[in-house]
């Protein structure tokens, strides 16, 4: 009997390996509860006697990579997105013109908790407690003109990870109308890799430290894991003794390189993205970053760093497209449409974090990075210098509507 005991301890880890979940979605399906620990979540259950309707379906699995299997379809005139956690973009646009016809998906998700270890977990914010992105379940949002989905399988992974660093341009923004590069990236990444993206809004590069975000990544940092770094909107405007470009916040930059590489991993950093204040001709950008990304560039270049110039990209976006398109990117709406008008020049809005997410992985692919062998098929190189029409992007906006401005700036 004991040694039964001692071969079940020894399996454990392959039985929690070979955790899988299959659901049919042609077939009725439970309310999700904690005791099934499946079934629809945030909005009420789609009602199969009427037109389809965007839906949540979550999942509780503890924290780890996950490859979803998504069969899409099976109804004429179908059109559907999927979203993962805090909205981020998996699949868009998928169309389907007669009945029965399916097509089917894969890509990996990350989920995580704020736990670290037993005694200690991630300071999140207030703001934070309500995101799906640090819940205990795995949430696929389903979306679109018609969305149309016939069955869904969900198993652990052990794929490399693509950790994300960062603010509020990073951050995996929760509700509408806001949204950041970090959500929009994972569009464009095959099942091969997952991304983790830990950012969060008004955080610096110290206080993202400070409140054991960078502690969380480590648990499961290893070698063959990327982690990106954009920091610099809010550590500009600490002002303690040593703080600025030159000391703190080179400093910290140092902090994460030495944690990240002591793991094995790489890593890679990101010039702050450009915020959208034109000079008086029109045609240039001003400087509202200081020295921050140049401080970046001097520790790339000494610590042999990879670096992404975030900075001149979104700079080249707005200039490309002119002071009154370019507000088309960031969260610039009338009053009609969410109560009061919003005009905000650092967020992006989806159409924005979906063109900023684009020079990140240009970026990655002026650097070769090894990643870029995981990127979808589909993938066609990028331009900042000569954006998508904002005319032509369509985006299927969820249902969770938010109108405070992130924290930041």
């Amino acid at each position: 009997m004991k040694k039964n005991i001692i071969s079940l301890i020894a399996l454990l880890p392959t039985i929690l390996w070979a955790q899988s979940f299959d659901f049919d979605l042609t077939k009725p399906q439970p309310i999700y509860n904690d005791q099934d620990g499946f079934g629809y979540d945030i909005l009420p259950a789609p009602n199969k006697k009427a037109p389809a309707e965007p839906f949540y379906f979550s999942v509780k699995v503890p924290d780890g990579n996950y490859t979803v299997k998504v069969v899409l379809g099976g109804k004429k005139n179908s059109n559907t997105t999927v979203r993962a956690e805090g909205r981020r973009l998996l699949i868009d646009n998928v169309n389907t013109k007669k009945a029965k016809e399916t097509i089917e998906y894969s890509f990996t998700v990350n989920k995580r908790s704020p736990m670290i270890d037993s005694k200690t977990k991630v300071k999140i914010k207030e703001r934070e407690k309500t995101y799906l992105a640090w819940d205990d379940k795995l949430t696929l949002e389903f979306n679109g003109d018609m969305p149309a989905v016939k069955s869904i399988h969900i198993e652990k992974a052990d794929v490399p990870t693509i950790y994300l660093c960062g603010n509020s341009t990073v951050v995996d923004q929760n509700n509408e109308p806001w949204a950041s590069w970090g959500q929009m990236i994972t569009r464009w990444f095959g099942p091969e890799v997952a991304i983790s993206n830990h950012a969060e809004s008004g955080l610096t590069a110290r206080t993202f430290i400070g409140s054991y975000r960078l502690d969380k990544i480590l648990t499961t940092l290893k070698k063959g894991d990327y982690v990106f770094v954009e920091f610099g909107h809010n550590d500009e405007k600490e002002h303690r003794p040593g703080d600025g470009a030159w000391y703190h916040y080179q400093y910290q930059l140092k902090i994460f390189i030495d944690q990240v590489r002591a793991k094995g991993a790489e890593i890679v950093f990101c010039t702050p993205t450009q915020r959208r204040q034109f000079n008086a001709d029109g045609k240039s950008i001003r400087n509202t970053h200081g020295d921050f990304p140049a401080a970046m560039k001097m520790v790339a270049e000494k610590e042999n760093v990879p670096l992404i110039d975030l900075n001149k990209m979104t700079t080249d976006l707005y200039i490309a497209v002119g002071p009154e398109d370019s507000k088309r990117m960031l969260v610039h709406y009338p009053k009609e449409m969410y109560g009061r008008e919003l005009a905000d020049n650092t967020h992006f809005n989806p159409f924005g974090a979906y063109e900023v997410a684009k020079c990140v992985v240009m970026g990655m692919k002026q650097l070769n990075l090894p990643i870029i062998k995981y990127l979808r098929n589909d993938w066609v190189d990028f331009n900042p210098s000569a954006p998508d029409d904002w005319k032509t992007f369509k985006w299927a906006p969820s249902r969770i509507v938010e109108i405070v401005k992130p924290d930041g700036n």
